[in-house]
């Protein structure tokens, strides 16, 4: 899946950016106070979406 399309998603659940590390961009779920990484890839995987989906604590991208 491609990255922009994952972080439109994120967005769309309530979650917000929290920094910019070197490889990876830190998002934030403010509901459940759940943080996760997102690597700086043009295509993120499936079953990576799928897992940081559930670290912050919003239902899994179809």
């Amino acid at each position: 899946m491609k990255r922009n399309k994952f972080l439109k998603y994120l967005r769309s659940q309530g979650c917000e950016l929290i920094r910019e590390g070197s490889k990876h961009s830190w998002w934030h779920n403010p509901v459940l106070n759940k943080r996760s990484a997102v690597p700086r890839h043009s295509e993120i995987r499936d079953i990576l979406a799928i897992k940081i989906c559930k670290d912050l604590g919003i239902p899994p991208i179809k």
